[in-house]
This record gives C-alpha cells, sequence and structure tokens, in this order.
C-alpha cells in the first residue's frame, strides 16, 4: 500500500463490446397481441469501447468497429489516452 498515492492521479483502462447478435430473439407481449420490434440482424459486427476510468470522470473515450487487437490498443494509447493523461510528477 502507497500512503502517498494521490487517487486524483490514478486512471483505469475499461473495455467494452456489443455485438448485434446479443439482440434477444423473442419478445413479450399481453396474450393474443404479437411482439413487433425492429432489431438488427444478420451482420453479426462488433463494436468495441475503450476508456479510461479517473476519479473525476471517463477520460480518452474510443470507439472501434470490431474487436480491439495489440495495433489497434497501440494506436489508441497513442492517440487518445496519452494526450489526455497529465504530465507525470515526482512521488
Amino acid at each position: 500500500m502507497r500512503p502517498n498515492l494521490d487517487p486524483g492521479r490514478l486512471a483505469f483502462l475499461d473495455e467494452t463490446w456489443a455485438t448485434t447478435n446479443m439482440a434477444r430473439r423473442y419478445g413479450r407481449a399481453p396474450r393474443g397481441e404479437r411482439a413487433l420490434r425492429a432489431v438488427p440482424h444478420g451482420h453479426w459486427r462488433i463494436t468495441t469501447v475503450v476508456a479510461a476510468l479517473r476519479a473525476e470522470g471517463n477520460a480518452a473515450p474510443s470507439v472501434f468497429d470490431g474487436a480491439i487487437n495489440g495495433e489497434r490498443f497501440l494506436a489508441y494509447v497513442r492517440q487518445f489516452l496519452a494526450p489526455a493523461l497529465r504530465p507525470a510528477t515526482c512521488w
């Protein structure tokens, strides 16, 4: 444990994703009625969201079309995360 560590200087990276095949295949409706609602289907695409979570809120959010890999993560760090972080000072 580091008692002199300022929690306001920490940033946690979070990644989440969603895909079009996560939509429900069946719906609910009152008895005798049909459940009609548009749902994306047949594309099977993945959308990935990456952001830095900080005490004061989110920083450097980015959305990728498709899954994230090493090349995309490195581009995220260079283009979005690094500019959003403040320069480090000695602890």
